[in-house]
């Protein structure tokens, strides 16, 4: 049987305290019950998370936001340090393909934080990985200060992969790990931010992909929407932008004008984009809640076993790892993470 979860934002720091039959407990329990043997979850719905090295810093740090001292997370942590390479990078031991190398790294070093546990040499990869001088970057070079797909360290003129999202997981795990904002990497990012936002508060998603910009363009402005300007407001906050700072307040208000309960806003304008807004449900309201928890966030249906699972693909929400691992950040509501 199935139901719907209706949950207020502002209740989800409540439901971490329950250890009941709620749907946090349901969705828990399932995203436990799929760790393998060897510590990590791995996707079995998409070839390229089969490897298990981005999709286990992702699950392991959505279930962090509840307290669990078994014998899983111990096994969980030990997968991410076999899977390190000697550079420090975690998304490059499958030979197939790169396991999305900056975003699990960013990643592992957040876990590692709530653990309490060694990520100096994550971190050490993960500044040697911006798009920088040390690389050969400079200010006027529309990836500087960000965070491309990592492996290889690009150098000009080729920055590959350049987005918003895989920087915000960056930020926020140097900010976890107690990396100082007055630090260059942080100054540096904030660039790139700056970049990315748009006058009306809201961001969009890339400066150097410009066909990733999921809303359109007007007029070669590309358009803000509802996850990219949660990652520019989470990645301002990683960065050390003041509260009270306009930049802050101005995506405030974007959010606040566009949220919608059900999926992620700013694809209302072209018909034909409106796939992104269901596509992104669940990305969109694990990024709502730590970015404006006062918003209240409608999860669509929770399977009979406990999980989640987006309808539409576009963005790999169908993967029931993926989505339980979101609704789990939605339901526990970890303000602190």
């Amino acid at each position: 049987m199935q139901r719907r979860v209706f949950l207020l934002a502002t209740l989800g720091a409540a439901a971490c305290g329950r250890r009941d039959n709620s749907a946090l407990a349901r969705a828990v329990r399932w995203l436990w019950s799929q760790q393998s043997q060897d510590g990590g979850w791995h996707g079995k719905t998409y070839g390229l998370l089969r490897s298990g090295q981005s999709l286990t810093p992702f699950v392991l740090d959505a279930l962090l936001g509840l307290p669990n001292e078994g014998p899983g997370v111990d096994q969980a942590f030990e997968f991410l340090k076999r899977n390190t390479n000697a550079d420090g990078s975690l998304g490059l031991s499958d030979s197939a393909a790169p396991d999305y190398p900056n975003y699990a790294t960013g990643l592992a070093v957040r876990v590692a934080a709530r653990l309490k546990r060694d990520a100096s040499q994550w971190i050490a990869c993960l500044r040697g990985q911006q798009f920088t001088e040390g690389n050969g970057w400079t200010r006027n070079d529309p990836a500087y200060g960000a965070w491309g797909m990592g492996g290889e360290r690009r150098r000009p003129p080729e920055p590959g992969h350049v987005d918003l999202a895989m920087t915000r997981y960056v930020l926020e795990g140097l900010a976890a790990a107690g990396v100082s904002t007055s630090d260059p990497t942080m100054h540096k990012a904030i660039v790139y931010l700056d970049r990315c936002q748009n006058p009306d508060g809201g961001f969009f998603f890339s400066t150097v992909n410009l066909d990733t910009n999921k809303a359109g363009d007007v007029n070669g402005k590309y358009r803000s929407y509802g996850t990219t300007t949660c990652d520019g407001l989470l990645s301002m906050r990683a960065a050390g932008v003041a509260a009270s700072d306009p930049r802050i307040a101005r995506a405030q208000a974007w959010l606040k004008k566009n949220h919608l309960e059900e999926r992620a806003p700013g694809f209302d304008i072209e018909p034909a984009r409106m796939g992104w807004s269901e596509g992104l449900r669940f990305y969109y309201a694990a990024a709502i809640t730590r970015a404006m928890p006062e918003l209240a966030v409608l999860l669509p249906t929770e399977r009979a076993d406990g999980s989640f699972a987006n309808g539409n693909n576009l963005v790999k929400e169908d993967d029931p790892l993926l989505a339980t691992a979101f609704a789990v950040r939605v339901l526990c509501h970890d303000k602190d993470g």
